[in-house]
């Protein structure tokens, strides 16, 4: 390659692709899925709807609803070999993460249609059958490290829903399963990320859609994508434990560990505050205010007025990320915190089938070049004179 040409470290600016999926304007604070903005669509639509929307290019009609929630529900079971794959890495003490995508792996195990995955329908059904299955799969590995039942999906039950219930064992009220269905729906899709581009690198090759979904779960487990949610949370249990103030804290933090950075704060995209943050807030403040306990919620608010007011960073184009607040959701709605993750996932792979389905219509084999930067003209010895 000619060391003139320009080398774009991370692909950073490069346009590789065109999609009508979703659209981020960082520099104002927007998303859009399909035209529709995210605070519409999370405090009026389902996660479904958003699927519907996603993969079919419109929001469904009340019969098109109906046929499309009918065919996820019934195949939301997972087949008892995967469980029992699960089971074992329970006994292993996986993290969720990585029993998530070894698990998302094995479901093509159960899958019979062995169509041609240059089908679109099958490609279609079969990211259908994968987020069906993640709630079931993702609930059924934390019951099962913690000894206890696994439970089989409620049919009458939305995938929010549904996956509270194979929880806890309990059916979510109202509350929780608006919560839950909406971080859901914000999470769904959010341009060209690193787990979004991974899945369209290798369905590029027509890799069938478990091996895209699968590339998807690994590229989110990486701490520079996913995971901010669980350290945010973290955080807070240590400004607990020590009985902090929390802007002391963290401020302490900062200058005692080099390059320590508060979590969930910044975002490659965004010059302002995440829309999907400022939704989350708020149900945030809801969920803690009905339980009576708001001192996560305060730390994080403390924290934001803090390095908005006094630091000026939001001045610097550096404000609360989705992440920020979602913890403080998952918490109250009795999640362990290394299941943040796995769900952030589970909701993201709907984004992820949806990218799939729509690069492959006018595929082409993703293929960038690297700069050749090693030793020329090397002289080969033979072993035995080396």
């Amino acid at each position: 390659m000619s060391e003139s040409e320009e080398l774009h470290k991370g692909l950073e600016g490069m346009l590789v692709a065109e999609s009508a999926l979703s659209y981020i304007d960082g520099s104002v604070g927007k998303l859009v899925y399909r035209g529709y903005d995210i605070e519409e669509l999370a405090r009026n639509a389902s996660y479904e709807e958003v699927l519907h929307l996603l993969w079919h290019g419109h929001l469904p009609d009340a019969g098109e609803f109906d046929a499309f929630t009918g065919a996820i529900t019934e195949e939301q079971s997972v087949d008892d070999t995967v469980l029992e794959a699960l089971a074992g890495l329970a006994a292993a003490d996986e993290s969720p993460m990585a029993a998530l995508r070894s698990g998302v792996s094995m479901l093509s195990a159960s899958d019979s249609d062995d169509a041609d995955p240059r089908d679109p329908e099958a490609a279609l059904a079969k990211g259908r059958r994968i987020t069906a299955k993640l709630p079931t799969l993702l609930a059924a590995y934390d019951r099962l490290r913690r000894g206890e039942d696994t439970i089989e999906p409620h049919a009458d039950l939305s995938l929010a829903a549904n996956f509270l219930y194979m929880l806890t064992g309990e059916e979510p009220d109202d509350a929780a399963t608006e919560a839950m269905d909406q971080a859901l729906v914000l999470h769904a899709d959010h341009g060209l990320n690193a787990s979004t581009f991974t899945a369209m690198v290798v369905a590029s090759t027509f890799a069938d859609m478990y091996s895209a979904v699968t590339a998807g779960v690994g590229a989110l487990s990486g701490p520079l994508h996913g995971g901010a949610n669980q350290d945010v949370m973290e955080l807070f249990f240590e400004i607990e434990a020590q009985g902090a103030d929390p802007v002391e804290y963290v401020t302490t933090k900062q200058g005692d560990e080099d390059g320590w950075r508060v979590p969930g704060y910044g975002h490659r995209v965004y010059e302002v505050k995440d829309p999907r943050a400022r939704i989350l807030e708020q149900r945030g403040k809801e969920l803690t205010a009905a339980s009576g306990d708001t001192s996560y919620y305060d730390y994080a608010k403390a924290i934001e007025r803090f390095f908005t007011e006094e630091k000026g960073l939001a001045e610097r184009g550096i404000a609360p990320n989705v992440d920020f607040f979602s913890g403080t959701v998952y918490h109250q709605l009795g999640i362990p915190v290394d299941m943040y993750t796995p769900i952030f996932a589970m909701s993201r792979a709907g984004g992820w089938i949806g990218h799939v389905l729509e690069y492959q219509e006018d595929n082409r084999l993703i293929r960038p070049r690297g700069r050749y930067v090693g030793p020329e003209d090397s002289e080969f010895v033979p072993l035995d004179e080396r």
